[in-house]
């Protein structure tokens, strides 16, 4: 009988099919969360899942976090909270990028909660709440300092005014959104914060809400009622220069394809822009940019790339990342490790997203987020 195909698109018990498998730690996404709602104290602790739960898969993720007790989810478009939704009947969950015009009625039905970003948002969502006889319940984002979503204190100021707007829906979270909380030593974080506390002020009754995943480590005067915690969810370091206080979550292995002999000095990969310094084996991992593993994970005669492990051994990257495969310089991995089928770490216990995302000049947040559907993904922890 032919595999049954798992809601991940590959067949079950079919790995070996696959050149890569992603493995997601369920236990770790618990563990993380329950770590910053101990840290954010009496605040609620929520969840956000935009992205695909950060790549680790909206629908899963959802069922672990509500598993360990949260009760509040921040996605970005509404397409995600009907999935979210569906997910989690019971949830309170907001639409951190507002309301998409014409569509108030969708949010309503599946009771997802836009953040309003724009006396614009505010007026729309004010009126179809008045047309409906209902006021429902909305989230309010103000800009501290940060020039993306949300509105200026003045503007602020000028809606908490406007009685014909407040009495039409429900305030139910004022927002705002912390540029620099990964370094906590940066004064702009104090500048948001005494912001916000006047943008409090002029919405006293409604809950608050400005801590990320580094802004609850500032600190509890940071996390009034509500965190949203995102990247440290998923085991990436909230901080940019301390030790990661997360459990890590994806762990990413590749199949190695081939191992070749490499005579000194022939080049290996598109372009002959890395060229072997001696005698070297050489593993072709079944990997690549199509997978989301950067292009710019390669390396050069110039700079050294990414690198993968191999039973505990180092394997440098050698030369460019292609679409479908990369290379790695195994000469001093021992032999017996490394043959056609084994499978290399990339990302994991011994590699951080956040290593494997500084190699290719990025964030751990766009690894994540990137990551590839070719993979074989294992869900364990559920």
């Amino acid at each position: 009988m032919a595999d049954e195909p798992n809601p991940d698109g590959m067949n079950a018990g079919g790995e070996g099919l696959a050149g890569a498998i992603l493995t997601i730690d369920h236990n770790a996404l618990a563990a993380n969360w329950r770590t910053m709602k101990f840290r954010a104290g009496s605040a609620e602790c929520s969840a956000v899942v935009k992205g695909d739960a950060y790549g680790t898969g909206l629908a899963r993720a959802i069922e672990t976090f509500a598993d360990a007790g949260c009760e509040t989810f921040f996605v970005a478009l509404p397409g995600e909270g009907l999935t979210a939704r569906a997910v989690a009947p019971t949830a309170t969950i907001y639409v951190l990028n507002g309301l998409m015009p014409g569509t108030a009625a969708t949010y309503a039905e599946a009771d997802l909660r836009p953040v309003l970003g724009s006396i614009a948002e505010i007026e729309e969502w004010a009126t179809f709440c008045a047309g409906r006889g209902e006021p429902l319940a909305a989230g309010i984002h103000v800009d501290t300092g940060m020039n993306r979503l949300g509105m200026r204190l003045a503007e602020a100021a000028a809606v908490s005014g406007r009685s014909d707007l407040m009495a039409a829906f429900t305030p139910s979270l004022l927002i705002s959104h912390l540029s620099s909380a990964d370094d906590p030593d940066d004064k702009v974080n104090m500048l948001q914060l005494g912001r916000f506390l006047e943008a409090r002020a002029l919405f006293p009754k409604v809950p608050a809400s400005l801590a990320n995943s580094a802004g609850v480590l500032l600190g509890r005067n940071f996390c009034f009622d509500v965190v949203r915690p995102g990247i440290a969810l998923y085991g990436g370091n909230p901080l940019s220069n301390a030790r990661n206080p997360m459990r890590p979550v994806v762990t990413l292995q590749a199949r190695v394809m081939q191992v070749r002999s490499v005579p000194k000095g022939d080049p290996v990969g598109y372009g002959g822009r890395e060229h072997t310094r001696r005698p070297s084996r050489v593993a072709v991992v079944s990997l690549g940019y199509a997978d989301g593993f950067h292009r710019l994970a390669g390396s050069s005669d110039e700079r050294p790339g990414a690198r993968a492990v191999i039973d505990g051994h180092d394997a440098p990257l050698i030369g460019r990342v292609s679409m479908d495969l990369l290379s790695l310089d195994v000469t001093d991995v021992p032999e017996d490790k490394v043959r056609r089928g084994t499978l290399v770490e990339l990302i994991g216990r011994t590699i951080s997203v956040d290593e494997a995302a500084a190699h290719a000049g990025t964030i751990g947040y766009e690894v994540l987020t990137g990551l590839g559907r070719r993979y074989a993904r294992r869900h364990i922890g559920r």
